[in-house]
Formats: C-alpha cells, structure tokens, sequence
C-alpha cells in the first residue's frame, strides 16, 4: 500500500488537548516521538479508533475511516489494522499458534496477505508455535503479538511504545526483527516511541509532538537534523546517515561510504554492500577552520555552515553543516562559535570523535 495517509484529529480534555493535521507516508514506519504527556498515544488510539475525535478525519489512500463532517465512522474492529500495545496481551489458554490463528480469523478473504509460516519465520517464532505464552520470554511474547496483528490482514500496523516494558536485552533482541518488518513489508508502521535510539533506528518519517501538538513532520534524516529542535531531543540532538558497507580494512576498521564520502569504524560484522544506518550527536562533532593535522580522529571532513541555532544548554549553539548534500550537527560553545566567525556559508573542517552503529 503506498497511498499517503491523511490524520486530522482534535481531542478536547479538561486538562490535555490534542490538535494535529498530518499527512503521512503510505510505506514505511512514522515515529510518533515526544516526552510523556505530548499526545503519542492518543493520536495513535485515534487512529485506531479507539478515541473519537469530535473534528475528525482518517484516510489510507482511498479507504476513508473517519469523516465527521460527512458523519462516517468506522468501528475499530471493522478497520483492516493491527495494533501492537506495551503489553503482548496474548490469550493464555492458546498456544502460540493458536494465538496467532486468532489473528488470522479476523482477516477478510481479500485482507489475507500473509501466511502463518510465513511470519512465524520472520519474526523468528517458528520452533516456538506449540508453546504456551507462559512459557515465552517478554521478547518472544511481543513477536507473538506482531505476528498476530500481522495474520489480521491489516492495511496498517499501530504500535504503541512496544519496547516500553521490554529490559535492554529484550530490546535488543527484538530490534532485529522491527528492522526486518520494515524491510520486508509493504504496509505502513505507525511507531509511538519516546526513545530517541528506536526513532534513529527505525523510522523513515519523524512526527515531533509536544503539548498535543505537531511541532515538526517530516523525513527522519532531515527533521533530527534541524537546528530549531534541540529542546526536544536535549543531550541526544544527531543525526542519522545511511552508509553502505565498502570494505573491511586490515587493522579491524570498516569503511562506510555515504554521499559526503566515507566514515571509519570498528569493524562491524555485516558484508560488503550492507545498508546500515549510523548515528552522530552533536556533541561528538568538533569543528576547526583548518584540516586538522597529526590527529587521532579518523573521521574528518569538509563542510559549510547551513544554520546555526540555540540550544537548551546556557554558552551552546547547535552549528549545522553540509558534507556534500549531507547534514550534520556539532554544539560548540557560543565563544567558540564567535572565535572561529561561524556564519551561514562559512567553510570549516568537521572532527567526528564517535560513530554509533544501528543495527
């Protein structure tokens, strides 16, 4: 499915008001991303139909959900999607399989689009289909949960914060296969995080909320690195390149080209020609008026000043820059900014102490 989904919703509380108008990617995943309390959640439950919106409208392509003006609103188990809360809430009487053939019950002849075994092996439930969800790790009862949702024919997947309950080594065991949901299906993911490093990690498309409202929308490369959001992502304010795997060098480095040219890492396990997504702060970006000479820092480059703004940090500014047609960030102190003149179309050369690799 890749027509454009169209989400307008305002929710009225005593204490809370949500007010968004999105258009979004009909493939791919959208992140939600905001603190607690900025309206995750109750945008996605509206979406779901779980919250009716009194100025309300939602449409996947031509498949038009909710139209209060026309007076149409479709009951959330008549809507082809799936969702994926915190908790797997998996039945506990039925096995694994039968959870998921649960699933498959509630897809239409027409929504049927995939097969049990089919997802079982992309989620890596397989070996697991006869247990029962006591016996499932929480890792492994969220897959279950997925693959449930999936069996369900959705046009969409809803997913709201489903690593939230998971320890670190749960997330890191389900990461993998998020990523291979995105790679691999057509249907669009709408992903409600309030963690920076799943957002880095998954998402095409970035929605900032705040306070129930939008603040920002749009591609995740070109939202994390904009100079006017530092506020919302504090100390992890980045931005995520998209490498390929070049070469794996002798004294244990890889080479990762990406459209400014190339970055060295410790050497990473995936083949030559692998897609892979890093991830540079800000704060691990030092900038120089000159090629630095006899440095330890491996990654260095060429770039202009596209933008330099504020941060939530008293002495900082956020300085942007393009490494060809590629965006990076550096805070520096606002006394370093004024020592080395740094202005919009200045040339500097950028030092990039650490790279994070995702995935």
């Amino acid at each position: 499915m890749s027509s454009a989904i169209q989400a307008r919703f305002r929710i009225e509380r005593r204490d809370f008001s949500l007010a968004v108008d999105l258009t979004l990617p009909g493939r791919g995943i959208t992140a939600l991303f905001g603190h607690s309390g900025s309206g995750k959640t109750t945008c996605l439950r509206a979406m779901a139909g779980l919250e009716r919106a009194a100025d309300g409208y939602f449409a996947i392509g031509d498949e038009v959900w909710q139209d209060e003006a026309a007076g149409r609103f479709v009951p959330t188990h008549q809507r082809a999607l799936g969702v994926v809360f915190q908790e797997a809430s998996l039945f506990p009487h039925l096995s694994v399989r039968g959870n998921m053939e649960f699933g498959q019950k509630r897809a239409s002849t027409a929504g049927l689009r995939f097969a049990l075994p089919e997802i079982a092996e992309l989620l890596g439930i397989d070996h697991l289909l006869e247990r029962n969800p006591a016996q499932l790790s929480g890792g492994e009862r969220q897959r279950v949960a997925i693959a449930r949702a999936l069996l369900a024919g959705p046009q969409i997947l809803l997913m709201d914060e489903p690593l939230a309950a998971l320890d670190l080594k749960r997330k890191r065991e389900i990461l993998p296969y998020l990523e291979r949901l995105h790679d691999e299906l057509s249907i669009p993911i709408i992903y409600v995080s309030h963690s920076p490093d799943e957002v880095a990690r998954l998402a095409d498309h970035l929605v900032l909320l705040d306070t129930g409202k939008v603040v920002a929308s749009g591609p995740l490369t070109e939202t994390l690195a904009r100079t006017d959001l530092p506020q919302a992502f504090a100390d992890d304010a980045g931005v995520v390149i998209e490498t390929v795997v070049a070469a794996h060098e002798e004294d244990d480095l890889t080479q990762l080209n990406f459209a400014g040219g190339s970055i060295y890492v410790t050497s990473c396990s995936k083949a030559t020609g692998h897609r892979l997504r890093c991830r540079i702060h800000a704060r691990d970006v030092s900038l120089a008026l000159e090629k630095p000479v006899a440095t330890s820092i491996l990654n260095v480059f060429e770039g202009e000043v596209s933008d330099i703004g504020a941060t939530d940090t008293p002495g900082h500014v956020l300085v942007q820059l393009h490494i060809s047609n590629t965006p990076l960030l550096a805070r520096i102190t606002e006394r370093s900014r004024k020592a080395l003149n740094l202005h919009v179309g200045k040339q500097v050369w950028a030092q990039v102490k650490a790279v994070a690799l995702l995935g």
